[in-house]
């Protein structure tokens, strides 16, 4: 097992709210000792104190493989910086820090716990996808599951709403990037040794974070006149629409789309997408490259050699979409570039169809695909943006990150906004985008469900993008309308990815809804 422990103790360098939870400090992961193996002896002393095991829930120290935040990402310094602030925002707490990978490490350490009088746990989500917090909460002890954002984001949202569909009796959570936060919020342990029970712990968690979330803010937006399609007709494109997967079956979610929604889907081997990117034309792959040159703000860590296989895989794509009748399409991207079947990244080729209002879909979503294959026909052309969102108390945000997106939000015909052409965020590979999002107008974020005859809803006025070398690269934040609260309820049903629009769109997604014969859910 490779395991972390030791108790925390860096008070060598003041941390401020902007620093906090960005790699740096190298003091502080020598000062921490993370690595030394004295922990769990020490933990064994007697002490007054309300004694907190924190586990990290993540790969390794270091990430060696492509996931969010990115490869190579060195957690140790940020760590140390976590429990540097804990240690000195929670005096009257003595913390216990170890790593887990998953469940079974995480069992290890709670079996080594029965013995060293642990008052409770202290979960941080540095990766995705680690199931830590799952056995931790069996323990029944108070338990507080807090998020790396941009870094465990996906597993800590999917985990808090299954956690919570449970009504786990002993869950806590904090999702903020503002150090007082976290620490209030660990504070909260205190209680038990004051007499408090778990229930009381939980409930001043929720307290702390609903006091740490600012109120709603002005959410009048710019002005964005948008003549929607009528539903009948929207219904009439959807039925002459057609999506082609990529490497990526659906025997379930398909037959479902074309039923209830009458899209028609196509599945495509990589190896027919592969030879059309072999074929693609070299002179205008070149040209393609030459625009993206001229019109991108800034290229960074891509060479001219990517940038034309990008320009070949768009190529491609326009030729396999001729090809079958179609106008969407989305392929197993990571699947396909990780196993040889393509060899360039689709990111920039979608972002050139969806600017074309054609629709190029990431990862294989065929629920986001045929989302957008709707929405993209009621806007009359606008693209949706598919995301893996982060919510933030602090800032009450939810961010929609991803590493392919429009840079013509009103449509073919609108405004473009500038975008940077940058590595693929997870392994600094191949070329992607970054968007810049223009501010100060509504979004609407939604997600269709063929099977449930469903459609997940929730809009927010955007405010800021967010400029973090962690995670996808395009990142635009919203203020939600309605209550962010409720924005940690759905994940573990309806997955990670949503689909942004631009526009206010309630009115004609609810009547689609109606037309189709399926019910709204609103998560805000």
């Amino acid at each position: 097992m490779n395991r972390l422990e030791s108790l925390s103790a860096c008070a060598c360098c003041p941390v401020s709210r902007r620093r906090f939870l960005a790699a740096g400090c190298a003091a502080c992961a020598g000062a921490t000792g993370l690595m030394a193996g004295s922990g769990l002896a020490r933990a064994a002393e007697k002490t007054d104190k309300t004694r907190i095991r924190i586990i990290y829930a993540l790969h390794g120290p270091t990430q060696l493989s492509a996931d969010w935040p990115n490869v190579g990402f060195d957690f140790r310094p940020v760590m140390a910086q976590i429990e540097a602030v804990l240690k000195r925002g929670c005096p009257n707490i003595e913390f216990v820090t170890s790593m887990a990978t998953g469940a079974k490490q995480t069992q290890e350490i709670l079996e080594q716990d029965k013995s060293a009088k642990i008052d409770g746990y202290l979960v941080y989500q540095m990766n995705c996808w680690n199931h830590v917090v799952q056995p931790v909460v069996t323990t029944g002890k108070p338990t507080l599951y807090a998020d790396f954002q941009f870094g465990g984001s996906g597993g800590f949202l999917v985990y808090t709403a299954s956690l919570l569909r449970r009504n786990t009796p002993n869950l806590g959570f904090v999702a903020s990037s503002n150090p007082d936060d976290l620490v209030a919020a660990v504070g909260c342990f205190e209680l038990i040794k004051k007499g408090g029970s778990v229930a009381d712990f939980v409930a001043a968690t929720e307290r702390v974070r609903k006091n740490g979330t600012p109120a709603s803010s002005d959410l009048i937006c710019k002005p964005d006149p948008l003549k929607t399609l009528d539903t009948k007709d929207c219904l009439t494109a959807m039925k002459q629409s057609k999506i082609l997967t990529v490497g990526r079956f659906f025997p379930k979610i398909g037959p479902a789309v074309t039923e209830q929604m009458g899209i028609e889907i196509v599945e495509v081997p990589f190896a027919e997408l592969n030879a059309a990117w072999e074929a693609a034309d070299k002179d205008q792959s070149r040209e393609i490259a030459d625009r993206w040159q001229k019109t991108a703000a800034k290229i960074e860590d891509v060479s001219r050699e990517t940038l034309e296989q990008s320009a070949a895989m768009y190529l491609a794509e326009k030729e396999v979409l001729k090809k079958h009748g179609a106008n969407a399409i989305t392929i197993n991207c990571l699947g396909g570039f990780y196993g040889g079947h393509i060899h360039a990244y689709p990111c920039l080729g979608f972002h050139e169809l969806n600017n074309r209002g054609l629709i190029g879909a990431c990862e294989c979503d065929l629920r986001a695909t045929a989302t957008m294959v709707a929405m993209t026909a009621m806007t009359g052309g606008r693209p949706g943006f598919i995301s893996d969102p982060v919510v933030d108390t602090a800032k009450r945000q939810i961010i929609y990150a991803h590493c392919v997106a429009s840079n013509r939000v009103f449509g073919p015909q609108g405004e473009t906004n500038p975008f940077e052409i940058l590595t693929h965020s997870e392994d600094r590979n191949g070329a992607a985008v970054r968007s810049i999002f223009p501010v100060g107008y509504m979004t609407t974020t939604v997600k269709f469900s063929s099977e449930r005859k469903a459609i997940l809803f929730h809009q927010g006025k955007a405010v800021e993008n967010v400029d973090d070398d962690r995670a996808c690269r395009t990142k635009l934040a919203v203020e939600p309308v309605g209550d962010i609260e409720k924005l940690f309820r759905q994940w573990d049903q309806w997955g990670w990815h949503r689909v942004t629009y631009y526009g206010d769109l309630k009115e004609p997604v609810f009547a689609l809804a109606d037309a189709l014969g399926w019910k709204v859910l609103e998560e805000a």
